[in-house]
């Protein structure tokens, strides 16, 4: 009868449910018949010891089930530990990924305004010298110097422009005016009379619109001045609904497209990445580039992109 309750206190913590209960009701038994032999049969000797029983085993079976909550919270508690460090696994790897896909997008945007600019202007410098060393008159190589200066003034601002991340020089007056001053340009060092045409409201524009569609500019008047030996040039900006378009056509010789796209070609030492860099600009923003020509027929190149878009492009330093 003295170990009694604690016989029922471990059969609740040790055996199952049933087996726990099975045993405490023996146990039960044989203490109300010892106690009725003792005493003599009553009331007391009965309930007495089957709220002890009861008490017993509950509170056993409780503390199981406290011991229970309290594993299963410690494999939560170590689940989401687990989970918290693999998400901050997963935020390092992704933080590295924008971090090397924003180095890589400026990358590619610093070699377009680089190809677009500095390139060029080499290009045009070594033509202008090259026309210089051909001649032996001595007014037009004292002409030919002085835009192979200006050229070179003019493209080491860009530079610096380019280095310092600020916008080009052509555009702080309007994109108009600065295809109207590249066109002049053109036409002073080339000979090639470049005449330019607005149709409808192209004014206004974002500048990342403006900035790409000049760099097309400059690229098609880039490739009439090395391969088109044109007479004529004409930069149409027009309107077009949402869009705004930017035509260049010349009075070239003209080529079979998709020769300017092969592989061997395209690669910037070797040329041919002025048209494929316009392209992908242009397509960032939405828009494309299209190019139609044909043997002694010109070149019409047609870049057209929509007015909405032109958010500035994210820089990563």
């Amino acid at each position: 009868m003295w170990v009694a309750f604690s016989v029922w206190l471990l059969a609740g913590h040790l055996l199952p449910l049933r087996g726990a209960v099975v045993l405490g009701l023996l146990v039960l038994v044989v203490v109300v018949a010892r106690g009725g032999h003792a005493e003599g049969w009553s009331t007391a000797a009965v309930v007495g010891p089957s709220v002890g029983a009861l008490f017993a085993l509950a509170l056993s079976r409780g503390l199981q089930a406290l011991v229970r909550d309290n594993a299963e919270r410690r494999r939560l508690i170590a689940s989401l530990v687990a989970a918290q460090e693999e998400a901050e696994e997963l935020h390092a790897e992704l933080a590295q990924a924008q971090r090397e896909a924003g180095v890589l997008a400026e990358r590619t945007r610093l070699s377009r305004d680089i190809h677009d600019t500095l390139a060029q202007g080499f290009s045009s410098i070594l033509l202008l010298a090259r026309a210089g060393t051909a001649t032996d008159d001595p007014v037009g190589q004292r002409r030919l110097l002085d835009q192979i200066g200006a050229s070179a003034a003019d493209h080491l601002d860009e530079a610096r422009r380019v280095v310092g991340a600020l916008a080009p020089a052509p555009l702080e007056s309007g994109l108009t005016d600065a295809v109207r001053r590249i066109a002049g340009r053109f036409e002073d060092e080339t000979g090639v009379e470049a005449q330019v045409r607005v149709d409808g409201d192209v004014g206004g524009l974002p500048p990342p619109l403006e900035v790409t569609l000049l760099r097309t500019a400059q690229t098609a008047l880039a490739n009439v001045r090395q391969h088109a030996s044109a007479h004529r040039v004409v930069l149409t900006l027009a309107e077009a609904g949402e869009s705004v378009r930017l035509d260049v056509v010349d009075d070239g010789r003209g080529f079979v497209p998709g020769e300017e796209t092969g592989a061997r070609r395209e690669t910037p030492s070797r040329g041919g990445y002025g048209l494929r860099a316009a392209r992908e600009r242009l397509r960032e923003l939405g828009g494309d580039l299209e190019v139609e020509s044909g043997p002694g027929r010109g070149t019409a190149v047609s870049a057209h992109v929509p007015r909405g878009t032109g958010r500035a492009p994210r820089r990563s330093w």
